[in-house]
């Protein structure tokens, strides 16, 4: 009874509802949705984009607790002003504050081992969260917590019992990751105040925090611990290991506030930023007025009818749209740029935390209707980056660039928000920016430029790169079209259906290639090297520039709908390697991750509208949830909810770029957009229910509408779209071309890339090779690679080889020329066999058995398939050369990349055999290479040998079993990727 009545307090602050027990839409967002599962959300508190997120941090290096906190944890280690909302990856967590009493404890302890440290247990009943509110019991302490927030500075009250020792600790040592800490100060500036910075390398590479704390009453004493020797009294220090601990005492219980600003630029910085906007002490203030600024964010839409849980699913996940990206400007307009330099603009904001791949595809398009300002702020940023470090960001964090995830898909962004009427940025500046970003020499650009499409074997993830870039690229080639630069559009718009090259015409899907060829064996359920976070099903729609030629190239409507049909229907397995990310299956539809994220809205090009609408509504009910696991996935900044919105409205971007939305179906009976330019846009679905789900007929403003799409203009105009909606499908409606969205690229159209047709790049006697293209107009033409000067012929049909051959050939077609292949195929000695004690990794086959004698090398690249990996096992082989022979030298390859877990052997031996029972050792190589050497680094373990007949060669390399104690991967098992073993 003393516990609940002292936590009166906070649960009245977000049990409160509005008067009337009317439910407002911040009424019904539950913070704690997404935490559960594969969510990766926080529940602590924040405002709209804002640079503080003060949360609860409860485990540590762990997949599923990138932003700190996970809700099946039981035991808490602190409240840290950094997190992030939903990534695959994990950082911040920086300034880690946490209440005590007892004996003084300044290690965190361990989950299993709470009382080894200053964590503590806590249960979920005495845990609440609201929008800009968090409150949590410390079970161990008898501690009540509230914490809340304003865009710069947290606010926390904790509600002490009488202790005659209590302690407030505050960490600059603990964080989300193991990341390292380049430097770190404390400073103790009064018996009231402490300052310092935090400057780690983690995710992002060179992380500034800096901060300045208040505490609302003077500790007693106070002390830092460096390196885990505390110092009593010691005011300032800097180093890798510190932390600080403030000491009071209490005769009854009592409240101590403390308030925390914090800055990317400096403490004078962190310390203008809490004085202008936490002045004073009153908690119940900031709250309120962080309560405030969510109301007025999530009043821009409002939602009519559906469920209570529908109204909170929803809600929430437009409370999750406006988690990201950061601000990261002070108040007075400094900030921290991507050359390291302090900058400063009192104009425009700047912000961070641009998770662009994911949120290229429906955050960013939602933006352009409801945060047009900030979406120009956004975009402000973005151009900053490129005036500092010459790039457009990818993936930026904290001012630095991570270079995660793929494509460059601020381009999508910056045309999306220009084709929609957001044109307040130097646009000649943007176009200039986009191009330079995508003429890059880095990712495989350079090779996509000159051959068309990324070769399997040149980079990682190629099929992924040479869809996004030639999306990409078709967005720069609009903003040059717009911007009357004809000489920029023509090359990019070619560029934009490179994806075609790639393309299988007798699978129907996007395949790698590898020396002119397609890749073998090919499933399309398999996640490999050659695809980022997906299999060949989740990527092969990815085609949003040019979806009717893609309709075609499938062989018209209905081979396209058969094609999506066997995509949802598929068994939900996938094959290959291992991905966390690849959630939410429906058939080989994901929805836990972005590739697929357009895929459902595909059937309205083709007239089959009822098939998107029962898709989505099936989505949208069964891949979502109210409760803590409600995300199939990572939230991913936003994007995860962001389909929730856009889809619950009822119209979906499907070409970001584009100012078409493709009709879904509405969740509820009314939605409302309150526009910037004043103007309000409805959707009214009509007899809309859980049945009820297919649109039988649409008017806008009173007048018919046919079409399965509306434009931007109809949403900004303002107005009301209104659905009669049934508990069948209406198949006419959409069904006429006039009455589809159309998607097409018509001018500077490309002659295709033609490939080769053989069974491998090896062979022993001879070999069938041939040519074909997927235009089956077009004329072939090919030459051996030394008589090009002699002249092309043109392909006739397939010839057999019986020696080592180079071939170059291209496609022609209306007097366009296509890029040229090459192929090159090998003679190999006849007989070669290999066997291996334990296997290896099905995520690295380097294509099977034969790898590691089929004469092909690996580059320094691990993802280009060329690599066969062994996990935490040796590899021990035996090759059999197929007669005996003479050899001299004896040796193997092998690849170090210690980032990706991936280690040089400790040592190769080598023995050899003439009838594969008697081995006699030949002798061992010892690896030099040092295990901290970053990037990829390969090497050849060579032995010298008598001349001596050998028919057997076995050999056996020494993984170093787990990761060092150094590295990130510590204690985990390690991999060694070998390539070829050969003799001469």
């Amino acid at each position: 009874m003393n516990k609940i009545f002292y936590l009166l307090p906070f649960l009245l602050l977000i049990t409160a509802c509005s008067k009337n027990n009317q439910k407002e839409p911040v009424d019904y967002v539950n913070p704690f949705i997404g935490t559960d599962g594969h969510g990766h959300t926080y529940p602590g508190a924040t405002v709209p984009f804002g640079m503080v997120q003060l949360s609860p941090d409860t485990r540590k290096d762990s997949w599923d607790g990138c932003s700190g906190y996970h809700y099946s944890d039981s035991v808490v280690f602190g409240f840290s002003h950094t997190h992030l909302s939903g990534t695959g990856i994990g950082d911040y967590g920086d300034i880690r504050i946490m209440p005590v009493t007892g004996l003084l404890k300044t290690e965190p302890g361990t989950a299993t081992q709470p009382d080894s440290g200053y964590a503590s247990r806590f249960a979920h009943d005495m845990e609440k969260a609201s929008p800009g509110y968090y409150a949590i019991y410390l079970q161990d302490y008898d501690i009540y917590v509230g914490l809340t927030a304003t865009e710069h500075a947290g606010l926390h009250q904790y509600l002490f019992p009488a202790a005659e020792e209590a302690y407030i600790i505050l960490d600059l040592k603990e964080s989300v990751t193991s990341e390292e800490i380049i430097n770190s100060k404390i400073v103790i500036l009064s018996d009231h105040e402490v300052a310092g910075f935090r400057r780690t390398d983690g995710w992002a590479d060179d992380h500034y925090v800096y901060f300045y704390a208040e505490f609302s009453k003077p500790f007693t004493s106070y002390g830092i611990v460096k390196n885990g020797v505390r110092k009593p009294g010691l005011k300032s220090a800097k180093g890798d290991n510190l932390k600080a601990y403030f000491a009071f005492s209490f005769d009854a219980r009592e409240k101590v506030f403390v308030k925390v600003g914090v800055s990317a630029v400096n403490v004078d910085g962190a310390k203008n930023n809490l004085h202008s906007e936490i002045p004073g002490w009153s908690f119940s203030r900031v709250k309120r007025e962080a309560e405030s600024k969510w109301k007025k964010q999530l009043e821009k839409i409002h939602v009519g009818g559906g469920t209570d849980e529908q109204q909170e699913i929803f809600y929430t996940a437009m409370y999750h749209t406006m988690l990201a990206p950061n601000l990261y400007s002070d108040v007075d307009g400094r900030y921290r740029g991507h050359d390291m330099k302090i900058h400063k603009d009192r104009k425009n904001k700047r912000y961070t935390v641009f998770s662009l791949w994911d949120t290229f595809r429906t955050l960013h398009p939602l933006f352009a209707i409801i945060e047009r300002q900030r979406t120009s702020e956004f975009i402000q940023t973005m151009l900053d980056m490129y005036r500092h470090d010459g790039l457009l960001p990818v993936w930026e964090l904290a001012a630095n660039e991570t270079n995660c995830m793929i494509g460059y898909h601020s381009v999508s962004v910056i045309l999306d928000a220009y084709i929609k009427g957001i044109r307040d940025f130097d646009t000649t500046e943007a176009l200039e920016a986009m191009q330079a970003t995508a003429n890059a020499h880095r990712f495989g650009l350079d090779v996509y430029q000159s051959k068309g499409y990324i070769p399997a074997d040149k980079e990682g993830s190629s099929v992924s790169k040479t869809l996004e870039y030639a999306y990409n690229d078709w967005c720069i080639a609009q903003m040059a079209q717009l911007q009357n630069n004809e000489k920029a559009y023509a090359e990019f718009i070619r560029r934009a259906q490179y994806y075609k090259n790639l393309y299988d015409k007798e699978t129907g899907f996007f395949r790698g290639k590898s020396n002119g060829c397609f890749v073998t064996p090919f499933n399309p359920a398999e996640v490999n090297f050659m695809l980022t976070e997906a299999n060949t099903w989740q990527y092969n729609f990815f085609v949003p520039q040019d979806i009717n030629t893609h309709i075609e190239l499938l062989g018209g409507d209905e081979a396209y709908d058969k094609k999506l049909d066997e995509l949802f229907t598929s068994e939900a397995e996938l094959t290959g390697r291992h991905q966390s990310d690849i959630t939410g299956l429906i058939g080989q539809y994901a929805h836990g991750n972005e590739p697929s994220h357009n895929m459902a809205y595909l059937y309205n090009y083709i007239g089959k509208p009822w098939k998107t609408q029962r898709l989505v509504r099936q989505i949208l009910d069964e891949q979502y949830s109210s409760a803590p696991d409600g995300l199939c996935g990572n939230e991913d900044c936003g994007q995860l909810s962001a389909w929730y919105v856009m889809s619950a409205m009822g119209f979906y971007p499907v070409t970001p770029g584009s100012d078409m939305y493709v009709l879904g179906t509405p969740l509820f009976d009314t939605m409302k957009i309150k526009l910037e330019n004043g103007k309000v846009f409805e959707v009214r679905a009509r007899g809309a229910s859980e049945n009820n789900i297919y649109i039988h007929e649409v008017t806008y403003n009173g007048e018919s509408w046919t079409k399965s799409y509306i434009t931007h203009d109809m949403i900004m105009q303002g107005g009301v779209l209104q659905l009669v909606m049934g508990k069948e499908p209406k198949k006419s409606w959409g069904l006429v071309p006039a009455n589809r969205p159309v998607q097409r690229i018509e001018d500077h159209l490309i002659t295709p890339v033609p490939y080769f047709v053989a069974a491998s790049k090896t062979f022993e006697d001879e070999m069938d090779i041939g040519l074909a293209c997927i235009d089956e107009e077009a004329k072939l033409w090919w030459a051996q690679a030394g008589r090009k000067k002699t002249g092309f012929v043109k392909y006739e049909q397939p010839v057999a080889i019986t020696s080592v051959n180079r071939y170059v050939a291209y496609a022609e077609k209306d007097g366009q020329k296509s890029f040229e292949e090459q192929a090159e195929f090998v003679k190999m000695p006849a007989g070669r066999t290999v066997k291996v004690t334990y296997p290896y990794s099905l995520q690295y086959t380097a294509g099977g058995d034969r790898a590691l004698i089929n004469t092909l090398r690996g580059n320094k690249e691990f993802m280009t398939g060329n690599w066969q990996g062994y996990w935490g096992v040796d590899l021990d082989a035996v090759v059999d050369l197929g007669k005996e022979l003479y050899v001299r030298k004896v040796g193997a390859g092998f690849l170090q990349d210690q980032n990706s877990w991936i280690f040089m052997p400790e040592w190769v031996s080598f023995e050899a055999s003439v009838d594969s029972v008697h081995f006699k050792e030949l002798g061992t190589v010892n690896n030099t290479i040092n295990a901290k050497k970053d990037g990829g680094i390969t090497k050849d373990f060579v032995l010298r040998i008598p001349k001596q007949k050998i028919r057997y060669l076995r050999v056996i390399a020494k993984n170093r079993g787990v990761c060092p104690a150094w590295h990130t991967g510590t204690g985990e098992p390690a991999w060694i990727f070998a390539d070829e073993i050969w003799v001469e």
